[in-house]
């Protein structure tokens, strides 16, 4: 849509129910429970939902407004319901990860950020439960806003993101296990979220609207690869194949800067074809090449973990600056 070696151990009694969904590699599970060493903080819980990675929900919501500013139908309210359903899905999404990789074993070995299942402290099914409640917060607020609108049809688009974002990791068959991950987000926090934010507002998507969805795809997309990047190790050690994994170091790094650069070729498109005040979404091409110093520089593990929050920055700063353009526009 857009993560400290551990003793390994098994889901408890507790998720024996779940233990179904998953496809018995026997080699990725725990082998005996972890004790926890500590309790469980809300500062804990905040961490594992990831706040680095929210841009991948605000910045499609603040992009699909100037889309829909362009022709003078931007709204406030739709728009701030919309970003609350970005919002909780990209939390919703990052517990489900947590859960699903988590009970999986292949969070034992990481270099990223703190995991709740994975460190013992938050049993499964607790992690399982946070993912749902942000999840039917998004459809709340997705219910509400499709009543405003009037558009009761997206009720589908919005089930079928929830269904994405648990199935990246989660079910038998994670798509997030072969390479399919970033794909769905370009999809999802992309295209799905920058044209149904303008279409809520507008009624209508049209091209520049297209070449906006492209450029926040494309830098999620970025995003999460950058994070699988720096997963290629303990990834291939658990058989969870991602793109980064396919493609090896070199080949993600170079689609990574490929896809980093998507909102410098859509504000040169946009000035084309909305306004020439599009070409001020150039001021985050320095912010874009401050979070490409550790992709090209070949840094590794810990040290690429800033890139994940500096590329969502850029992302932020490019979606306002751009909304900027086209409202004056």
């Amino acid at each position: 849509m857009p993560h400290t070696p551990e003793q390994p151990s098994t889901p408890d009694s507790s998720s024996s129910d779940n233990s179904s969904e998953f496809d018995g590699r026997a080699s990725s599970r725990r082998t005996h429970p972890r004790t926890p060493s500590r309790t469980v903080t809300a500062h804990d819980w905040l961490e594992a939902a990831r706040p680095h990675t929210w841009a991948n929900g605000f910045a499609p919501v603040i992009a699909g407004t100037g889309a829909a500013a362009l022709t003078g139908q931007a709204s406030i309210i739709r728009a701030i319901l919309a970003a609350i359903v970005g919002w909780f899905l990209v939390i919703g999404v990052n517990y489900a990860n947590d859960y699903s990789d988590g009970i999986r074993g292949t969070d034992d070995d990481r270099s990223g950020p703190f995991r709740l299942t994975a460190s013992g402290l938050v049993q499964p099914y607790g992690v399982k439960h946070a993912a749902f409640m942000a999840f039917g917060v998004a459809a709340l607020a997705g219910l509400v806003l499709c009543a405003i609108s009037g558009h009761w049809w997206l009720i589908l688009v919005g089930a079928a993101c929830v269904v994405a974002a648990w199935f990246y990791t989660g079910g038998k068959h994670p798509y997030g296990y072969r390479g399919l991950g970033e794909v769905a987000v370009f999809v999802f926090f992309g295209l799905v979220a920058v044209l149904g934010t303008q279409y809520t507002q507008a009624d209508h998507v049209n091209w520049a609207g297209v070449a906006i969805a492209v450029a926040i795809g494309s830098v999620s997309a970025a995003v999460n690869l950058a994070n699988n990047l720096r997963d290629i190790p303990s990834d291939e050690a658990t058989g969870k194949i991602t793109l980064a994994v396919r493609l090896g170091d070199r080949g993600s790094r170079t689609l990574w800067c490929i896809l980093a650069a998507m909102p410098v070729v859509a504000s040169i498109l946009l000035a084309f074809i909305a306004t020439p005040w599009a070409l001020i979404g150039l001021v985050a091409a320095p912010v874009l090449g401050l979070a490409a110093r550790p992709i090209v520089s070949h840094a590794e593990g810990k040290d690429l973990i800033p890139v994940l929050g500096m590329t969502g920055r850029a992302m932020v700063v490019w979606a306002l600056v751009t909304t900027l353009a086209l409202w004056l526009g």
